[in-house]
């Protein structure tokens, strides 16, 4: 292996270490996606019990990937804003209150696709 290719394989190394250092700090510092995590692994476990199908399984799996990312880039937002301008701002309170309301449109059509998964089965 050239050098130019370690180089890029280190930086990969590299780069998916920082990106589970974020997971950890997100998932062990944010009580919203705390509690996203226990509903998505509770709803995992009535999965397994309720026997899902691969293509169910495929669905429950991808929203809740799109509500851990749209939470996480809402966290990032936040975050930035509270470093910017650490005082209340209207227009900091209006950026905040957009990113919020992606996470809002995420689990409302997370809850409507998990409905249309659950409820035959019950």
């Amino acid at each position: 292996m050239n050098n130019q290719e370690s180089g890029f394989v280190k930086g990969r190394i590299k780069g998916g270490i920082i990106a589970l250092r974020g997971v950890v700090k997100v998932l062990t510092t944010e009580h919203s996606i705390m509690v996203q995590m226990s509903i998505a692994i509770l709803m995992s476990i009535l999965g397994f019990n309720v026997k899902l199908t691969p293509t169910e399984w495929m669905f429950h799996v991808i929203v809740w990937g799109i509500i851990f990312s749209v939470e996480t880039l809402n966290t990032a937002v936040e975050k930035l804003c509270d470093f910017v301008h650490d005082d209340f701002h209207d227009r900091i309170g209006f950026i905040k209150d957009i990113s919020a309301g992606a996470v809002t449109f995420t689990a409302l059509t997370a809850l409507i696709v998990e409905l249309i998964i659950f409820i035959p089965k019950f």
